[in-house]
């Protein structure tokens, strides 16, 4: 029955009627309050109950004030009374640039004479940058004419000297600065003039980017091959702009190396571009369906995504509510052991036999959530429990973590990188941002000097030269590393 609530409300005639009229009312008050629940669980999402970032929240809770023990008022800023100074230490006189010799006055308030004495002195040091200005290096290419047939040859440049504008330090610089500091080209363009009184065009700016990517193609290629050949990978993948058009980035990582590519779409087929189609170690990542083709037994779901999930169980109304917050128990539970663990507390085999009884609790609220009366909840319990395997790999197996927090670190630098840059423009600007974002995460991983080496990259690059390779030279392995 359908209502027009602009005519005044229908009259029974009889109980039947009336019947029927309570009957109607009670399916529209049913659907309504249906659609108002999912308005409200709708409105209350949040990075905590979601996997929303953080910077979606639409608001964020105040941070309460710190107390000082037995203090009601708050503690001011900057360091506390009793608090150890820290000052930075004197360079030795040999790292020193220059030394001027600063003479006290000659005469005292008393009248007499200040005698200097050369033996005691107080130290001060002062930094300051140099003035920079390009190194500019003119090739004179002479020309020869053969004495027999006349033929004429100009002189080629210098083995590694590149026939462009820019040279090696100069075009490692534009890299670095786009791709890993996150500068526009134009902000690029700027910083070039202002502070190192070189002009440049936003299309030298472009070309050098491309320069940088040829570089680096080599090294990249052997961590994509390399990292589909570890025991234990972490991925994750968000969204990407190209001209406007969303695609994706995808990462996967491990302890010493990561590795970004871009595909047009979030599907399995571009999961099988990046750890290859014959993964078989164990992967750690969210839920996501497009790492499905990968057997359960070989895949770690991210507990702190679980975790959301289960919080958004528990902001829910009667039976499911309820098993949302017994899990978010057992969760609290099994993190408490698992850092146990990490800090050497308790040994495997211990923490082992104690998450046997939080195992069997959670697959059983699972399956208690399966037919609590909450649509959401129920699909979300039967899609979990379908890959039940997937949640106690960390369990079962030395060196895989719980959560994904790696992957998700790793690619926050690209996410700040996206919101800067508005995306790329076309396939070559895709090339660079998946090699710079391979190349320097990977640095990061390694502590080494990312500048550095896309400078050594490039210069390789100039020489014909094989670019330094990036691949791990310790002897243990990653999966030993995160068991560490």
């Amino acid at each position: 029955m359908n209502f027009d609530f602009s005519y005044p409300p229908p009259q029974a005639q009889t109980l039947e009627e009336a019947q029927q009229l309570i009957n109607a009312l009670w399916t529209v008050i049913v659907e309504l309050q249906a659609k108002v629940t999912h308005l409200e669980e709708k409105l209350n999402t949040h990075s905590q109950n979601s996997s929303k970032p953080p910077s979606a929240d639409s608001f964020k809770a105040k941070k309460k004030k710190q107390h000082g023990t037995g203090k009601s008022k708050a503690l001011k800023q900057g360091a506390q009374k009793g608090h150890p100074g820290k000052g930075r230490e004197l360079l030795p006189l040999e790292k020193v640039d220059s030394i001027v010799a600063c003479l006290p006055q000659n005469t005292c308030d008393c009248g007499g004479h200040i005698e200097p004495d050369p033996s005691k002195f107080k130290r001060q040091q002062q930094f300051e940058l140099p003035q920079i200005k390009p190194i500019v290096t003119e090739y004179q290419r002479i020309y020869g004419r053969c004495c027999r047939c006349g033929k004429t040859h100009c002189a080629p440049l210098p083995h590694g000297v590149s026939n462009t504008v820019l040279g090696t330090r100069a075009t490692a610089t534009i890299g670095i600065f786009t791709g890993d500091y996150r500068l526009s080209k134009r902000a690029t363009q700027r910083l070039l003039g202002d502070f190192f009184a070189l002009p440049v065009s936003l299309g030298t700016i472009s070309s050098a980017e491309e320069t940088v990517s040829e570089a680096l193609k080599q090294p990249v290629e052997e961590l994509k091959a390399y990292i589909q050949q570890q025991p234990v990978v972490h991925a994750d993948e968000t969204s990407h702009k190209q001209q406007g058009k969303t695609m994706w980035m995808w990462l996967a990582t491990t302890l010493l190396v990561a590795v970004f590519i871009i595909r047009t779409r979030r599907c399995a087929e571009a999961a099988k571009d990046l750890l290859g189609k014959e993964f078989a170690g164990i992967l750690i990542s969210d839920r996501y369906a497009s790492y499905h083709w990968i057997k359960t037994t070989c895949r770690q779901f991210c507990w702190a995504h679980l975790k959301r999930d289960m919080q958004k169980i528990s902001e829910r109304s009667g039976k499911a509510g309820k098993i949302g917050d017994e899990i978010l128990d057992y969760i609290k539970r099994m993190f408490r052991l698992w850092h146990r663990l990490k800090e050497g507390k308790m040994s495997r085999k211990t923490f082992q036999a104690a998450m046997k009884p939080i195992r069997h609790h959670v697959e059983s609220l699972l399956m208690e959530g399966t037919t609590c009366g909450h649509k959401k909840t129920e699909n979300t319990c039967k899609q979990i429990l379908k890959h039940k395997a997937a949640l106690w790999s960390f369990v079962d197996i030395e060196g895989v973590e719980p959560t994904n927090n790696l992957a998700e670190q790793q690619i926050r630098f690209y996410v700040l990188w996206r919101k800067s840059s508005f995306g790329t423009q076309s396939e070559r600007g895709n090339l660079f941002v998946e090699r710079m974002m391979t190349t320097t995460t990977t640095c990061k991983l390694q502590g080494k000097n990312r500048y550095e080496y896309v400078i050594a990259a490039v210069d390789a690059y100039f020489k014909n030269q094989p670019a330094p390779s990036l691949l791990p030279t310790e002897q243990k392995s990653e999966c030993e590393g995160l068991a560490a």
